[in-house]
């Protein structure tokens, strides 16, 4: 069955000398943890396409990402997991990676689009054609973007606050996390209700978009576009690590013993060094740094020198 309930994220204290140093406390939400396959913020963006997926009996769901997408990763497994049937539209030339090496064993069908064909995916019509290709498939927005992915992980600001009590904290301050389409971002500031800020350390250029994406998503959920900040994080371009982010990496992931990701997590926590760095910051912040895995990508490392897409 995909109604599974939406798991619960474990809380874990982020020790670091730059953070003690500037007096910052950090409580890191390890949704890298939460499953195997359905890695991280993915499994909670996915959960109300599930849903719907299984409440009105499509056959199949379609999506977009790259050749090392942790969405389409994650809807693949899903696919497997509950015998449903997934189809995945990918950026680029056909090549061979880890990641849809893994999307064909899960049994995803792929059709590479090219670039300019990705770049269709926003024109009119563009999702009429996989349908009729796919008749009764339900298709879901990049990256498990729109409202229903923000709302599978609103949750996650309860669990938090469920579990501070035990972490020996009265409250937080506010949340950091890395930012791809913003859909995680809105789904906790439509949570947060106003009541904390969340910041968003940006994954990619400002150029994406994405402050626009986060305003639509939180429009349509009827909320004010407030409560939330975007940084710059993206360095050299999204999916890109340059030697200081990797090193930044290895240092933290000796230092904490956490896994992590030079996409997305390494990045924001080394926005957030930056920042505390600027003052950003006072000392006794409490914050929630979201841990939103996707671990599998890091694979492509050994063979790309580095060098994501």
């Amino acid at each position: 069955m995909s109604e599974e309930p939406i798991p619960r994220a474990r809380l874990q204290a982020l020790r670091l000398d730059w953070l003690d140093d500037a007096g910052v406390e950090v409580g890191l939400l390890r949704l890298d943890e939460v499953d195997p396959l359905l890695s991280g913020n993915k499994r909670y963006k996915l959960h109300g396409y599930l849903r719907q997926r299984e409440a009105t009996g499509a056959p199949g769901l379609i999506s977009l990402g790259g050749p090392h997408s942790n969405h389409l990763h994650a809807l693949a497994a899903a696919g497997r997991r509950h015998g449903f049937a997934t189809v995945g539209l990918l950026r680029g030339e056909p090549r061979t990676t880890p990641t849809v090496a893994d999307l064909e064993a899960f049994g995803m069908r792929l059709h590479w689009l090219g670039y300019g064909g990705y770049r269709a995916r926003h024109q009119p019509g563009f999702w009429r054609v996989w349908q009729r290709r796919y008749p009764g498939f339900a298709c879901v927005p990049e990256g498990g973007g729109g409202l229903t992915g923000a709302l599978g992980c609103a949750p996650l600001v309860a669990q938090v606050q469920a579990q501070l009590p035990g972490f020996g904290w009265p409250d937080h301050h506010g949340w950091w996390l890395a930012v791809g389409t913003g859909t995680t971002l809105a789904g906790l500031v439509i949570g947060e209700d106003g009541r904390r800020p969340v910041y968003g350390a940006l994954a990619g250029p400002v150029t994406h978009g994405v402050g626009a994406q986060v305003a639509r998503l939180l429009d349509e959920h009827g909320r004010p576009d407030e409560g939330y900040r975007l940084v710059p994080a993206a360095r050299r371009g999204f999916g890109r690590a340059d030697d200081e982010l990797l090193a930044f990496m290895a240092d933290t992931e000796r230092a904490a013993r956490i896994p992590l990701e030079p996409v997305y997590t390494a990045k924001a926590l080394l926005a957030l060094r930056e920042e505390i760095a600027r003052g950003r910051f006072a000392a006794g912040t409490r914050l929630i740094v979201v841990h939103t895995g996707g671990l599998q990508g890091r694979r492509a490392l050994a063979g790309e020198a580095g060098a994501l897409r």
